[in-house]
């Protein structure tokens, strides 16, 4: 079997063994864990503090807590088909240095990992449990000498890289235009992003999280139609793949 079947075909089993990962994490019991993780995008929502809030990147870093593990875990484990696409895309493209940018629970950072193409996976994200969480599945699944661990992307301190994945992040920005130029500037001409975004704030509120806000929206797509050129790629889902234009 390809390394690549290998990666998907774990993945489709247990998610890299995601709730054995969560259970020991959070010292939960499975039942206590099954209505922790069905519960989960309700429970986060309910964290969110309206107007008050004044940046969506402090709702992830201060607020969200263990809530934020659930509701990704949930989400992973439930969509497990549409992620594995997502897997899939990642690896026609991803090779030597990669960056993760808000890598959530670690799916995509540990497959990358995994994959011989890549020399290094830097996880970045700006919240601490995520990231310690990460890096405690990391050494669970033996690879830890493959990934580092990092609140900015300053703290890499890797000029350029081959490949970035930021998936599921940028509608949670007060300013995805801006990420988008950070972006552009750490990719040379053969580097691959891959990125998606959905700025909807759903029909109950249920991403109450989200930027939707028309203004920078449409920044955001003059950013991205200015500085990209989306590479096809021929997996229908909406992560889409580019270049620097």
């Amino acid at each position: 079997m390809k390394k690549d079947d290998f990666i998907l075909k774990e993945f489709m089993y247990d998610a890299f063994d995601l709730k054995s990962h969560l259970k020991e994490f959070l010292s939960i019991e499975e039942a206590d864990l099954d209505k922790f993780l069905k519960n989960a995008k309700m429970d986060l929502a309910s964290l969110h503090p309206g107007n008050s809030l004044s940046e969506t990147e402090e709702f992830y870093e201060k607020i969200v807590g263990d809530k934020h593990l659930a509701d990704l875990a949930a989400w992973h484990i439930s969509s497990k088909d549409y992620i594995n696409d997502t897997l899939k895309l990642q690896q026609r493209f991803s090779r030597n240095l990669v960056l993760d940018f808000g890598g959530g629970i670690g799916t995509h950072a540990l497959a990358n990992a995994m994959s011989p193409k890549v020399e290094h996976v830097f996880f970045v994200d700006i919240n601490q449990t995520n990231r310690n969480f990460v890096e405690y599945r990391a050494n669970k699944l033996g690879l830890e000498n493959k990934l580092t661990f990092c609140k900015t992307i300053q703290e890499t301190e890797i000029s350029k890289f081959d490949t970035i994945i930021c998936l599921d992040v940028l509608e949670h920005l007060s300013d995805p235009s801006f990420q988008l130029e950070v972006f552009h500037e750490i990719m040379d001409s053969n580097s691959i992003g891959l990125f998606n975004w959905y700025f909807y704030k759903g029909e109950k509120n249920e991403y109450p999280f989200h930027v939707d806000d028309l203004k920078i929206v449409e920044q955001f797509f003059k950013t991205l139609q200015s500085k990209f050129v989306e590479v096809f790629h021929p997996i229908i889902i909406t992560t889409r793949s580019y270049k620097k234009n």
